[in-house]
């Protein structure tokens, strides 16, 4: 069946190369399609002199209008930087490129019915109101339910269920209701009252003052959040009962291989794979967790300040005094904002989900612990600067501050946007203020922009 479709490789960039073969991201793509490959087309170098942006704006005229024929789907152009070297120095922001932006098409619409209107939760127990519509179809996609996100949303719109919507596809792919149109409103609609409790555990609603979403306070004993977050564990590693299956194999329950659907062979792999899920890396462990606002940008900078699961469980737990020099220290990370850091304490001292990381990273054995964190301090010797925490501050002159940042979180380092005793190099330049001054109040190491180059080994 598979050697029937006619399935073909499209190539629009390319991974690790042995060495340089292109100067430019356009030539790269000629290249591979000389050597035999198909590449991504239709393309255009489009020339940006003194910020007009008129030759930019045709083609993305002339995509649209071709849009339907090209063969395949698409929602929208991507700009891109076409010189490969502006795009090395641009770098990359978590997993998204600084050279390059989408630039998307309007989305196709309906109009359809709201039916109903009901609430889900997700694993960080957040509550999700969903439209839940008559089908309609729209961009040849069957669209039964859209988000309607928030209370504070259902009240902009004005949207009651018996409403006739207009929806549309974000990003040709997420439905979501654009408007109502009160023109159409029968008589029997009704206004949708926003639940006080959850609708699966009971337990109360919160909305903190200033945020436009709402929360089940029931956390880890909501049934919804249960599932959720274990859906969200699966696909990075799994919860404590998970690690004790196969010890528990049997037991209370007939063994796994006489369940229907599996056998010996079945129950075998997937004993394999959950010790195989035991050794993970610090950074993919705290963004399984699934604590609000921490993805795995924020997870991976958290890893790289705290090095290893037990200290950065020590240091959560002290950074609970908002008064301690631990909470400085977690609120001087470099993307680390206030409600960031109090979300992220306020999971750390939630009683249930201490139970949970006790589980995790208690119960080890020599021979294969529970949780084993990888060794960061393995890398010291690949970098002068790894581990260390650095603050610039001032004016640089051979880069920009942030390609500075970036060139130090490269080789290890942790960025940070404050001051502390546990900072270990300033970098100073022309119009450094209170940091620097700070900084020599703590006789901390100050750098100038010089001294960090030949430290790094990027001197002249």
């Amino acid at each position: 069946m598979t050697a029937s479709r006619p399935l073909q490789f499209t190539a629009h960039g390319w991974g690790e190369a042995s060495e340089s073969f292109a100067d430019t991201q356009s030539e790269a793509l000629r290249r591979i399609h000389d050597w035999g490959f198909r590449s991504s087309e239709p393309y255009q170098v489009v020339k940006v002199v003194d910020a007009d942006v008129a030759g930019l704006c045709g083609y993305y005229d002339e995509i649209e209008r071709r849009r339907s024929g090209l063969g395949f789907s698409i929602d929208g152009i991507v700009l891109k930087v076409d010189r490969l070297s502006w795009q090395g120095r641009l770098g990359f922001v978590s997993r998204s490129p600084r050279w390059a932006v989408a630039w998307k098409f309007p989305p196709e619409r309906a109009v359809t019915v709201v039916e109903d209107i009901q609430c889900q939760v997700g694993r960080t127990g957040k509550i999700t109101p969903v439209a839940h519509l008559k089908p309609i179809t729209v961009g040849g996609v069957m669209v039964r339910r859209a988000t309607l996100h928030n209370s504070d949303e259902i009240e902009r719109k004005g949207i009651r269920i018996g409403d006739t919507v207009v929806i549309q596809r974000a990003g040709d792919v997420i439905p979501q209701v654009v408007e109502a149109l009160p023109a159409q409103r029968p008589e029997t609609s009704a206004v949708y009252r926003f639940p006080e409790r959850c609708p699966v555990c009971g337990s109360r609603v919160a909305r903190e003052a200033g945020e436009a979403d709402s929360y089940c306070t029931g956390g880890l004993i909501c049934s919804a959040q249960v599932v959720e977050r274990l859906k969200h564990f699966a696909s990075r590693k799994t919860p404590v009962d998970i690690f004790t299956l196969e010890a528990r194999d049997g037991h209370q329950l007939p063994p796994l291989c006489e369940w229907e659907g599996w056998g010996e062979k079945s129950a075998r792999n997937l004993f394999e794979a959950i010790q195989r899920a035991r050794v993970i890396s610090l950074d993919r462990f705290i963004y399984a967790l699934g604590i609000r606002q921490v993805g795995a940008a924020t997870a991976r900078l958290l890893a790289r300040h705290y090095r290893s699961l037990a200290h950065w469980r020590t240091c959560m737990e002290a950074s609970q005094d908002r008064s301690s020099d631990a909470y400085v220290d977690l609120f001087s990370i470099n993307g680390i904002g206030a409600r960031m850091a109090d979300d992220l304490l306020q999971f750390i001292a939630e009683p249930h989900n201490q139970e949970v990381l006790d589980g995790l990273t208690a119960a080890t054995t020599e021979q294969l612990p529970l949780v084993t964190v990888h060794d960061y301090e393995r890398l010291s010797n690949a970098s002068p600067i790894f581990g260390k925490t650095v603050v610039f501050t001032g004016t640089l002159s051979s880069m920009s501050r942030s390609e500075a940042k970036s060139q130090a979180e490269a080789l290890g380092a942790n960025v940070a946007g404050a001051v502390s005793r546990k900072t270990d190099y300033v970098v100073a330049g022309p119009g450094a203020g209170s940091k620097e001054k700070r900084a020599r109040e703590l006789g901390l190491i100050v750098l100038s922009e010089q001294q960090w180059l030949e430290l790094i080994g990027g001197g002249q």
